[in-house]
């Protein structure tokens, strides 16, 4: 068994010449075999091991003796040893999780605070090939797709290592009888009281003697050949993901083209997209990555809500994913009244205010033949209106427009509709108002509305900066 596990080690890259491992130590068989093979092969992985124990204060004496039992492990091994005792139950009762949750939070922060203070580089846990078989029966019947089918991954996060992954129960119980290491039991695994239990005392029972004997074999196996198709699907994903997908802070878009390629390379590029604005696929189940894809489908400027606050958005094909959460936004409009400014501040420039993220800044100037008054879409020229007040804001309902070049009205709406201009962007795009007459959507359009003529003499500047400058639209 040494031996198999000095293998998954190096097939796995677990472990690096030099690291300091810290091992995670219920008293349990499965850390008590997993400690005591790392000790055997500390030589040869030229490593450092330190064991870490926390008591979650639920089964009382009995957690005290597992405690105490792997204090003592340690000392005769002469390995490093950290206890924490935690009052799960009552942290469960705080955080208002189930205490399983509670109890998995407070293992891993204790892991993590002893990693940082001790220049820990893997922390090792006990999972083996059965906790691999119980794991993957257990999402089959939730319904998971093939990255839930990979079971339990040798190595998580680059720090998370699973060094016995590879033997049986009955190989640890076997090498632990050998060694006389005579390990703790702790009998609530006994017991079919949650849902785990009963796939381990009931079902893969029921199915060895029924079906297939050495199904905890097959089952990992069925792991190590999802994990190598995984593999090159994530390939496909990552070019996909580059080719179609535009990132931004808290929003990714994916362009259309991407939903004609396979269905499967589509799902993981709009999990990968969720993955990337909120760091987590928590509470996203395939029915909302379905409904993203059905959503593309419609015509655009169509929106549904998703898990974890996001937003979905139609914008003619292309996806738009975003946080609904706009609090960093600020609406309200901007006024100014030219007439209240001297001509010298004008000209030195004058900066209105924030609007959707945009600094809004106006200048005056005189108008004479080294003057380039082209500007671009985000800084534009018009006549001066000394006597205007100047407003900007959203667009409202009703509005309407007069093109540059054109003679008659066009509702701002329609005109949204002509650019293909999403309805996200409509709402966060400043619409600029000389004595209430529209003259600028900024970014798009100005109006035959105070436009520079042979006989203007005074230019009035407007320009929005986005104060964001990794916002890419």
């Amino acid at each position: 068994m040494k031996e198999k596990v000095f293998r998954y080690i190096e097939e796995n890259s677990m472990i690096t010449k030099g690291d300091r491992v810290l091992v995670a130590l219920s008293g349990g068989p499965d850390s008590v075999c997993l400690l005591s093979i790392l000790e055997e092969l500390k030589e040869d992985l030229n490593i450092e091991i330190l064991a870490a124990h926390l008591n979650h204060c639920i089964r009382g004496e009995e957690a005290d003796n597992d405690e105490e039992y792997s204090r003592l492990l340690c000392e005769k091994l002469n390995i490093r040893f950290y206890s924490q005792r935690v009052k799960v139950e009552d942290m469960a009762s705080e955080l208002g999780i189930s205490s399983e949750m509670a109890g998995r939070k407070a293992r891993y922060d204790f892991f993590d605070d002893i990693k940082k203070k001790e220049n820990i580089n893997k922390i090792a846990l006990a999972h083996n090939a059965n906790d691999q078989a119980e794991t993957i029966l257990m999402r089959l019947m939730r319904g998971t797709g093939m990255d839930g089918l990979e079971g339990i991954k040798p190595i998580r996060d680059g720090k998370y290592i699973r060094p016995i992954l590879c033997l049986t129960r009955p190989e640890i119980e076997k090498y632990c009888n050998l060694k006389k290491l005579d390990p703790k039991i702790d009998k609530t695994n006994l017991e079919p009281i949650y849902a785990r239990n009963k796939v381990r005392l009931e079902l893969i029972p029921y199915i060895q003697k029924n079906f297939n004997e050495d199904i905890i074999n097959t089952l990992n196996r069925f792991s190590s050949i999802t994990s190598r198709d995984n593999s090159y699907m994530d390939e496909m994903t990552e070019k996909a993901f580059e080719k179609y997908v535009l990132l931004s802070k808290e929003r990714a878009v994916i362009g259309k083209e991407c939903f004609k390629e396979h269905s499967a390379i589509v799902t993981r590029v709009i999990r990968k997209a969720i993955e990337n604005i909120v760091n987590s696929l928590n509470n996203f189940q395939q029915i909302h990555i379905l409904d993203i894809i059905d959503l593309q489908k419609t015509n655009g400027g169509k929106y549904i809500n998703l898990p974890m606050n996001i937003v979905a958005e139609n914008a003619y094909g292309d996806i738009i994913l975003r946080l609904k959460n706009d609090d960093t936004i600020d609406y309200s409009p901007l006024k100014i009244a030219l007439k209240n400014f001297e001509e010298k501040q004008l000209q030195k420039g004058i900066f209105m205010g924030k609007i959707f993220n945009y600094n809004i800044f106006i200048r005056l100037i005189m108008k004479n033949k080294s003057i380039n008054i082209k500007g671009n879409d985000y800084t534009r020229y018009f006549e001066f209106p000394v006597d205007s007040d100047i407003v900007i804001r959203q667009r409202e309902q009703g509005d309407k427009f007069v093109p540059y070049g054109m003679k008659g009205n066009k509702k701002l709406k329609d005109l949204f509709m002509d650019m293909k201009i999403s309805k996200e962007k409509r709402d966060k795009t400043p619409i600029v108002l000389f004595d209430n007459v529209i003259t600028w959507i900024v970014g798009y359009r100005t109006s035959n509305n105070f436009k520079i003529d042979k006989d203007t003499k005074q230019i009035l500047e407007i320009k929005a900066e986005w104060e964001d400058t990794t916002y890419d639209e």
